[in-house]
């Protein structure tokens, strides 16, 4: 498999495929492919669409094998920003935002991860549910906005604002903190959380969350009525 990530601010991966090899996606996901892609549709048990409802995903997915020669098959973005390929390793759990998922290879899980701290799935930006990723092979991300990628040394922190976290090692360990300081909340113009992860671990942000970009186009509409 080889594939290639271009474009922007609406970047599409479009990846090539040997005979017989296969990628598999959410419904819904394909932009484009060529003739001899051929389409498995597969829901797995229902505890796999109960989770895959919780956390917004479409309740199928898809899987795209080369049939009969190489193939190609290509997967756009939902949003302004960049897609990562990502790889997942046995041991090495990833975790993202919950819309983040774009297309694996085979050998990825996709599945529902709950935030434990009741704070850290209210105010963290994230929400209670997540996407854990794991088992072997690429895994391609959607970011919203551009990418930044820090790594954090056990038991060094970071303070987000909320919503910025897109993706993380499972080792990472997410909270939330109040601002400290009556006028700092009132007049900071930051909220009233921010949000906390430590490490060790990598973690990736995204510099214009789906929300705040709704939130930038909505605000000034509404100001010229």
């Amino acid at each position: 498999m080889n594939y290639e990530i271009k474009g922007t601010p609406l970047p599409v991966v479009e990846i090539a495929l040997s005979a017989g090899e296969s990628i598999k996606c959410q419904g819904g996901a394909m932009s484009w492919m060529s003739g001899n892609m051929q389409m498995q549709t597969s829901g797995g048990g229902l505890g796999k669409i109960f989770s895959k409802a919780i956390t917004g995903e479409a309740l199928f997915n898809n899987i795209y094998t080369a049939v009969g020669g190489d193939g190609y098959i290509a997967f756009a973005s939902s949003l302004p920003g960049q897609i990562l390929a990502v790889p997942i390793t046995p041991g090495r759990d990833i975790i993202c935002q919950k819309s983040a998922y774009l297309a694996s290879t085979t050998g990825v899980e996709l599945n529902i991860f709950f935030q434990k701290k009741l704070g850290a799935g209210f105010f963290g930006g994230e929400g209670f549910v997540m996407q854990r990723l794991s088992g072997n092979g690429i895994a391609f991300i959607e970011i919203d906005g551009m990418a930044e990628t820090k790594t954090l040394a056990p038991g060094e922190r970071i303070l987000l604002d909320t919503g910025i976290l897109a993706m993380m090692d499972a080792t990472c360990k997410m909270d939330i903190e109040t601002v400290s300081g009556v006028k700092n909340v009132l007049f900071g113009g930051e909220g009233l959380f921010n949000t906390v992860v430590t490490g060790p671990g990598n973690i990736t942000l995204q510099t214009m969350p789906a929300a705040r970009l709704a939130a930038s186009i909505v605000t000034p509409a509404m100001k010229t009525r």
